[in-house]
């Protein structure tokens, strides 16, 4: 008699059927937050343990410890333990704590059962919940970007989260957690899906597999079975059918059978070590592995953070300006004996130095360079995170360089994409930003990723954009009356156009060049004040989708602000009407296809 064949691993995950999360999918969800109640607990209640374990250890103390026995009769509230074990009811705690446990357990179990997802031609679907059941659909042509963070403790369990960006606010679909090469492979696989390139790359590659002799065919297959059934012996544990990839359900080996060929049942104790050692070495290579693969995309495309340059820019960013303020105010408060200072006060700085901390940390190992599904960006040391943003998802980008960072030549950029708002969480906030200080040589190569169909048309307008003062390099010049509005700035307020991208720079004290494509521009509209209709001057604003980016145009004169309204209305109609950059992936010839 044999054992049940084992299930053969899913390695693909966008083939329209349902599928289940990993494992330990709700234990890195809600688990950790019973493990630190229950730590809390134990934490306050370990004197009265101590206290309980004591005269088992040592007789002698007994006598010492007997007046408290007697109070813990009346002390429930602040000494329950105390009240279970002066009432006899150990036993019966035990049994209690025992069925928290199991229930626990039995909850975890089953929100995982119901947890499920499938990626079909036309959208990720997510299904959850034990007694209340949600449905969530994320349409493929609405996806604005896909993230996959890899938190600390999700690492040591090889687990990452997928999180699929969408159009609209609190419209994101998340997938936590999958087997962290599981979710690098399904994120490539719904980027495709979303640019309509699947059916055609399915024909190209049945094609040739038809045009493949079967004397070719017979040793590939061969060897994907044998490489296949290594990793089952590495990733698998013995005597189950446990996938490794921990989507599906696993069916155990009968007990007392043997393969043909096959050991003996039980494994020894060096396949387990053997085993033990192959897990930890995956792990450690998983931690010290890049977050972004060198062959996923041309080493001249990639723009990397010196750590002194990170360091560097956070000490002598805007936070420091409140640093000095707290200090100073902490420091007279102190010496004047106004002790209430300390605590209106240190909270703040305590917040200041750990946000500080947080931008330092998480601008380690940062990398952004232009892969063939869109513009990934990652960063992280011990909790990494990726973002990919397919093309033609970007509805504005803004550079800044902050006065203190002028010595240096170091600028920020920031985007706005549908679906990541100011009003969102910080994490979401933060993914906005695709270079948290680089040079202006990093500033010319990540526009370049940015706008990619333009970068030839925009880039020369780039330099003048960043620093540039007056009428030149393609940029219009702002009439000397603006500067009783704008004294310190008039001089570098100007916008250029090309190539269907709006520029405009502003700013003295924080300078900034913001570019809108206009095939995703919402709207533009001209406004002036009662002081502006008495210089002649107007402000134009270039709607687009929330987000840090304000795409406006101070002071421009009158007449100008006309023309250059009914040319931008104009134009990003046109350049909305012929727009494919949502079909990225499309093979020329081929009609799109999200199957």
């Amino acid at each position: 008699m044999s054992a049940p064949a084992r299930p053969a691993p899913v390695t693909n995950l966008a083939d329209g059927e349902w599928h289940r999360l990993h494992p330990a999918s709700p234990l890195l969800r809600g688990g950790l937050v019973f493990i630190a109640v229950l730590g809390f607990v134990i934490a306050n209640l370990r004197e009265r343990a101590v206290d309980l374990l004591l005269p088992v250890f040592a007789p002698e103390a007994d006598e010492e410890l007997g007046p408290r026995y007697d109070e813990w009769q009346s002390d429930w509230v602040n000494d329950p333990i105390g009240g279970v074990v002066s009432h006899g009811l150990v036993g019966w705690a035990l049994l209690a704590v025992a069925v928290v446990i199991v229930a626990v357990i039995i909850g975890f179990w089953m929100s995982w059962r119901m947890h499920t997802f499938r990626v079909t031609r036309e959208a990720v679907e997510v299904r959850r919940g034990i007694l209340f059941r949600s449905h969530r659909s994320a349409r493929l042509d609405r996806i604005q970007g896909i993230n996959v963070s890899r938190p600390l403790f999700a690492r040591l369990f090889g687990t990452a989260k997928l999180e699929v960006s969408v159009a609209g606010q609190s419209g994101n679909v998340e997938l936590s957690y999958l087997g962290s090469s599981l979710a690098d492979g399904l994120r490539a696989d719904i980027l495709r899906l979303a640019s309509g390139v699947r059916a055609e790359r399915a024909a190209a590659d049945a094609a040739a597999r038809e045009a493949t002799a079967p004397s070719q065919a017979a040793p590939a297959a061969a060897a994907t079975a044998a490489a296949a059934a290594t990793i089952d012996a590495v990733v698998a544990p013995a005597g189950t059918g446990a996938r490794p990839d921990g989507t599906g359900d696993g069916a155990p080996a009968a007990p007392g059978t043997v393969e043909p060929g096959a050991a003996p049942a039980g494994p020894s104790r060096q396949a387990v070590g053997a085993r033990a050692g192959a897990l930890v070495n995956q792990r450690v290579d998983e931690f010290l592995a890049p977050e972004l693969d060198p062959d996923l995309a041309p080493p001249e495309s990639v723009v990397h953070l010196p750590i002194p340059r990170v360091i560097g820019s956070t000490v002598l960013g805007g936070s420091t300006i409140w640093a000095a303020i707290l200090i100073a105010i902490i420091a007279v408060g102190v010496s004047t004996g106004q002790t209430w200072v300390l605590f209106s006060f240190v909270p703040a700085a305590i917040g200041l130095v750990s946000y500080m901390w947080s931008r330092i940390t998480k601008s380690l190992r940062y990398s952004i360079a232009g892969t063939p599904d869109g513009v990934r960006i990652g960063h992280g040391l011990l909790s990494t995170g990726n973002q990919t943003i397919p093309p033609g998802r970007i509805h504005a980008i803004e550079a800044t360089q902050w006065v203190f960072w002028r010595p240096f030549g170091w600028w920020s950029i920031r985007i706005n994409v549908a679906g990541h708002s100011v009003a969102n969480s910080n994490e979401a906030a933060q993914r906005t930003t695709v270079l948290p200080v680089g040079t202006v040589a990093d500033v010319h190569r990540v526009l370049a990723l940015l706008l990619p169909d333009a970068a030839a048309e925009v880039d020369p307008l780039v330099g003048a954009g960043l620093t540039g003062r007056g009428a030149g390099a393609g940029f219009s010049s702002t009439p000397r009356r603006a500067a009783w509005l704008r004294p310190f700035s008039w001089r570098r307020i100007g916008w250029a156009a090309a190539d269907g991208v709006a520029l405009i720079r502003r700013g003295a004290l924080v300078r900034s060049l913001t570019l809108v494509p206009l095939a995703r521009m919402q709207s533009v509209a001209v406004s002036a004040g009662p002081i502006d209709r008495a210089l002649r001057l107007s402000a134009l604003r270039l709607h687009t989708v929330t987000g840090p980016v304000s795409a406006v145009l101070p002071v421009v004169d009158r007449d100008e602000a006309s023309v250059l309204f009914e040319r931008l209305a104009d134009e990003a109609v046109a350049r909305a009407a012929s727009d494919t950059t949502h079909h990225w992936g499309a093979l020329p010839g081929g009609a799109p296809d999200a199957g």
